[in-house]
Order: structure tokens, then sequence, then C-alpha cells
């Protein structure tokens, strides 16, 4: 058993209108745009000592859209982007799954797709995260209902300079 002393903290970011501006099934480099203040939300994330990760639903993925390896290489690219400032995501997930209109493998009613909050659980799991100490950011009503069935703070963003929405929501450095 894991103490509580040893648990990290940690941001969980939804990906298209929260990191990104959404125009619809984002899976190229060239299609993304990074929200205004997104690149230096992270990096404050980072500076805070909070690991930083994306749960992101990629139904585009199950309908046969784009497949798994543009969103890898599109997830690289951001990474890559961010370390220009110093800045870096830790880790990826993401629910390729649709309940209702998807190629057949990924026709499912699953518990990763937001509002199912099977992507947080398993980073909080893999990574020693303490809920209480976490906090999840996205645009919709889907990624705060995750955020509350695994038991992390869920914050709803509506526009604007994301490092200015989140820099009051982290917790001090001790």
């Amino acid at each position: 058993m894991i103490s509580e002393a040893t648990l990290k903290k940690a941001v969980f970011f939804d990906r298209d209108g929260t990191l990104n501006v959404d125009t619809g099934y984002v899976h190229n480099w060239a299609n993304f745009v990074w929200i205004p203040g997104a690149r230096e939300a992270i990096k404050l994330v980072n500076e805070q000592d909070y690991l930083v990760f994306v749960v992101t639903n990629q139904s585009g993925i199950g309908r046969g859209y784009y497949n798994v390896d543009a969103v890898h290489a599109l997830h690289d690219r951001m990474n890559a982007d961010l370390a220009e400032i110093a800045a870096q995501i830790d880790g990826f997930e993401y629910c390729p799954h649709h309940p209702e209109e998807a190629e057949p493998k990924y026709l499912k009613a699953c518990d990763c797709r937001k509002p199912a909050p099977g992507m947080i659980l398993k980073l909080l799991e893999e990574w020693q995260i303490d809920p209480a100490q976490s906090l999840m950011i996205g645009d919709n009503d889907t990624d705060v209902a995750a955020a509350i069935a695994a038991k992390v703070q869920g914050h709803l963003f509506s526009g604007g300079n994301l490092h200015d929405f989140i820099a009051p929501l982290l917790q001090p450095t001790a």
C-alpha cells in the first residue's frame, strides 16, 4: 500500500476545446492550434510539481476518420512543441470508442469514454496519483462528470486564456 505522503498530484486536461481549438476531429499538426495560454498553463503546472495528462475522447478513430498512429503523431508533436518552452505532457490517454456511431471493433459503451472515469482512473493507479490533490480541466460537462466520478476536482473551462484560468486553481508548492 502506498502512503498518502508518496502519492503524486496531477492535472488532467481534456484536449479538444481545452488545450487546442476544437475544429472537429483534429488529428494532425496542420489543423492544430493551441488555445491562448495553453502552452504556458502546462509549463506552470510542470513548475508547480504536478504531473500533466491529457484524457481525450477520440471517436474519430472509431468512426474511421483517422487512425491511432495519427493520434500518437499529433501527441508527439504537441510534446515536441512544448519542449521548446521547457514544458511537457507526461502522458496521454484517449478513447476511440463510441456507443452508437463507430466501426464494429470500436462500437461499444465503455468505461473510458467520458463522462465515464476510466482514463482518469487508469492514470491515477499507474502513476500513483492522489485524486484529492489533483484536478481536471475540460470544456464540457462530460469532462467534469468524469473527474467527479474519479474523485478529482473538475473545472469547466469556457474559453479565454487557459493559463489565467488555471493559475488560481493550483495548490502552492510546500
